[in-house]
């Protein structure tokens, strides 16, 4: 057999041809009754090339020359999630782990695809046997803690990201997802340090900025929160969640003027956001009761009707119905 190596192809590119030739070959009594391998080098080289169409097409030849060839799937795993194909790719990536179930790589990848298609269980479930196989890889550790969270499996994210935060206490990410374990437990404190950790290893990180003004609000420390939400929303005034938040701040600063402008915002961004109608109206009606304004508290009574029409079942919805009647009635 003639192996076709193209100048232009990178070492590592190389290397894996080699090392598939070697798989191959090794379970092989004669090596030109196996084509699969001839077929699998072009596939390779064809991916290279950015030719997945071609690639794909001699990779299914080669499965038709040799159906336990699990390097075949795995490379069809990897073009068709590139291409965000990813049915297809965590097909290919189970088979290759049931054909070679020490493939750490395959079932990284597998988890890889799940958690890229919402199926965090399955994705868990992936991560988990990648951790087995190689137990100190960050990525796999981390993958496991990312994807039980999703799931509410607060143990297992917990332990996890832990063990991720061990082999690499310097990454921002474990801290994040750490913080947001913590957040959900309502451990604040916890989360407080983490989110703080998180932006010290990479102050750009804009969702751990909001994460850790939230983190303050709920602990009642509302000026530091403020602070920091303003910053964030000057890096994403399109975040209408943030400008709630700020707007509720700046309610709980007593600065009622500031709050309007923040509610307003969010609204503009987003006009199903029930919150900030309901904030909008407790701002109004504040302003309204301090300057006795007829108009003012009108529209506090419309914000709260607009955002019950929203969500009509959201919490202590008869209380905010109650008032609506009230203040109606002494009109």
């Amino acid at each position: 057999m003639l192996v076709r190596m193209d100048a232009r192809l990178t070492w590592p590119v190389c290397l894996v041809l080699l090392a598939a030739m070697a798989f191959v070959y090794s379970g092989c009594s004669t090596l030109k009754q196996d084509r699969s391998v001839d077929l699998y080098v072009d596939a390779v080289m064809y991916k290279e090339f950015q030719q997945n169409d071609l690639a794909i097409e001699k990779l299914n030849a080669a499965i038709k020359e040799n159906k336990k060839f699990s390097l075949a799937y795995s490379l069809l795993g990897d073009i068709y999630q590139e291409m965000k194909e990813y049915e297809k790719s965590a097909s290919f990536y189970e088979t290759a782990t049931e054909l070679n179930p020490w493939s750490f790589k395959d079932y990284f990848s597998l988890g890889k695809v799940y958690e890229a298609m919402k199926k965090f269980t399955n994705a868990v479930k992936a991560y988990k046997q990648a951790v087995e196989i190689k137990p100190d890889s960050f990525e796999a550790n981390l993958g496991v803690a990312r994807t039980a969270y999703k799931i509410n499996d607060y143990n297992d994210a917990i332990t996890y990201g832990r063990k991720a935060e061990e082999i690499n206490p310097d990454a921002a990410e474990v801290q994040k997802i750490l913080g947001d374990i913590y957040e959900t437990q309502k451990d604040y404190e916890q989360a407080i340090r983490a989110y703080k950790r998180a932006l010290e290893l990479d102050s750009n990180d804009i969702n751990s900025m909001k994460s850790l003004a939230i983190a303050y609000l709920r602990t009642g420390r509302n000026e530091p929160a403020k602070e920091l939400l303003a910053e964030v929303v000057q890096f994403r005034p399109d975040d209408s969640e943030s400008f709630q938040y700020l707007g509720y701040c700046y309610l709980r600063l007593n600065d009622i003027d500031n709050a309007i402008v923040s509610y307003v915002m969010a609204i503009q961004i987003n006009s199903q956001d029930w919150q900030a109608y309901r904030g909008l109206g407790v701002a109004y009606m504040l302003k309204a009761i301090g300057t006795n304004d007829e108009t003012l508290k009108a529209k506090a009574i419309e914000q709260w009707k607009i955002s019950l029409e929203i969500m009509p079942n959201q919490p202590r919805s008869e209380r905010l119905r109650k008032l609506v009647t009230r203040y109606a009635q002494q009109k």
